[in-house]
């Protein structure tokens, strides 16, 4: 495997950052810069950047020169598997995108936790959102292995506003060398018709399953409200089918911005 600090600062150089661990209550201040730029509408309580830093759960930031273009922030969690990093929030802003600083900290984040002795990081994502699917699911490997609906309940800030708050959940084994799994042939559950979701059953039990994603749902919503709703049902629904049938969401087909589920043993 390759060294993780390694591989996270080599990252983050290509990306053009460096990384920094954010442990003050004034790195609060750029964290604070950086959600308003995503988010808009909410803010982190100095103190709390000072308290997960002294309990050993470091946030990490990305510096291009003397800004704060990003930051990952998590701590640590136990649930039916044991001990794991939960990771509650990762954002760069606008021009810090599309560049990999995002995965530069999610690396960064796990050589933390490696060094730490934990080998699991889980956290959540809308699953309508087809960018981080690509960066959770094909840049780092991680699967999904859990969903739920409204997980957040009614959101205010101007991101999620007016949206029902679907997760996916994530787990990520740290052990395996980040990066994608090919995606095995699927059959669709859930299509691209036209711009509208088109579902489908399948007979086969053992196949595994496609679901389609818009490849741009902030667009969608603002121009088609109404579409947008009925994408969310569609992939809510297949997601609660094919975790029920014992399926985990183990690749994202980026060419077709699909889902592929698959058996737990066949996602190695």
């Amino acid at each position: 495997m390759t060294d993780p600090w390694t591989l996270a600062r080599d990252t983050a150089s290509a990306a053009g950052v460096t990384l920094t661990p954010l442990t003050t209550v004034e790195d609060a201040d750029h964290i604070n810069d950086v959600i308003d730029q995503t988010w808009g509408g909410q803010r982190l309580d100095r103190e709390v950047v000072r308290a997960l830093a002294a309990s050993g759960n470091v946030s990490w930031g990305a510096r291009d020169g003397d800004r704060i273009v990003g930051f990952v922030l998590g701590w640590a969690g136990v649930d039916d598997r044991g001990l794991h990093v939960h990771s509650h929030m990762l954002a760069s802003i606008p021009d810090g995108r599309h560049r990999g600083v995002g995965t530069a900290l999610k690396l960064a984040q796990r050589a933390q936790a490696l060094d730490q002795g934990i080998e699991l990081v889980r956290w959540t994502f809308d699953p309508l959102l087809a960018r981080n699917a690509w960066l959770n699911i094909g840049k780092l490997g991680a699967v999904i292995d859990g969903f739920a609906r409204d997980f957040y309940g009614s959101m205010q800030d101007a991101l999620n506003q007016g949206e029902r708050s679907d997760r996916a959940i994530i787990a990520w084994d740290l052990r395996r060398e980040p990066g994608p799994r090919t995606p095995p042939p699927a059959d669709d559950v859930v299509r691209d018709a036209g711009g509208e979701p088109a579902t489908a059953d399948v007979s086969d039990p053992d196949a595994a399953l496609a679901i389609a994603a818009p490849r741009d749902y902030p667009a969608l919503r603002t121009a088609d409200p109404d579409r947008a709703d009925r994408w969310r049902d569609a992939i809510a629904n297949a997601f609660e089918r094919c975790l029920g049938a014992g399926l985990i969401g183990c690749a994202f087909d980026r060419e077709r911005s699909a889902y592929v589920f698959d058996r737990i043993g066949d996602a190695s």
